[in-house]
């Protein structure tokens, strides 16, 4: 591969960990405390509203269910107001963010709902308010669950990320449209997938070594 090709790589390379991280650190501002919500406002739960737990629940559930590709050509319009564009790589960002929230958001609810309830009823006991209930009970011993469930999201981002090379998103996706499939050069088609693959492996294992961290450290509590 030559000097450029490698250049290209590199820049690439950053524009899809940038991608991911800002998508990531969106998709978990906004999908935690909605996960949350959605595992603890079912009726006779912490914060019952049965309503608004019902219509959250159809509107992350539609977002899942769209598949990824049709959601960035769907939301072009929100895209354009939200980043001035609709291609790039800061425009990227604004659909994968929309992808991420609802899947943490589920990731995190599953998460929260593993937590033994014994555990909420003795701090009902003691007298813990609702919101004290979620952050000093449901939201640790969920830890490793959501650390396990952020890693699963993170992993799917990646892959998203390609595939937003396919509408002019840019990072490693773009990339191999380009120079691998467009060009003809197997060699750089290659070098994007073996990237993507470090990506993936690192994260998850990075993701696994947390979790049993934070497992630990919460049964010697």
């Amino acid at each position: 591969m030559s000097p450029e090709l490698l250049r290209l790589l590199v820049v690439a390379t950053g524009d899809t960990l940038r991608m991911v991280a800002i998508a990531a650190g969106l998709g978990t501002l906004f999908g935690l405390p909605l996960g949350v919500f959605l595992a603890t406002s079912g009726r006779g739960e912490l914060f019952a509203a049965p309503w608004a737990n019902r219509v959250l629940g159809i509107l992350v559930n539609a977002t899942r269910s769209t598949p990824f590709i049709i959601l960035v050509v769907a939301i072009i319009p929100f895209t354009r107001l939200v980043a001035g564009t609709s291609i790039g790589t800061n425009a990227a960002t604004v659909p994968l963010t929309v992808a991420a929230t609802p899947f943490i958001a589920r990731l995190v609810e599953g998460a929260i709902r593993e937590v033994d309830a014994g555990l909420v009823e003795a701090a009902r006991a003691f007298g813990a308010s609702p919101l004290q209930i979620v952050l000093k009970v449901l939201i640790p011993e969920a830890l490793p669950g959501i650390v396990l469930g952020l890693t699963l999201a993170v992993v799917s981002l990646i892959g998203f990320s390609a595939m937003v090379g396919a509408v002019g998103g840019g990072g490693l996706g773009d990339l191999g449209i380009r120079y691998g499939y467009q060009r003809f050069m197997p060699e750089m088609m290659a070098a994007v997938v073996a990237v993507l693959i470090v990506l993936v492996q690192a994260v998850q294992t990075i993701g696994d070594r947390l979790a049993r961290r934070l497992n630990k450290r919460l049964r010697h509590a």
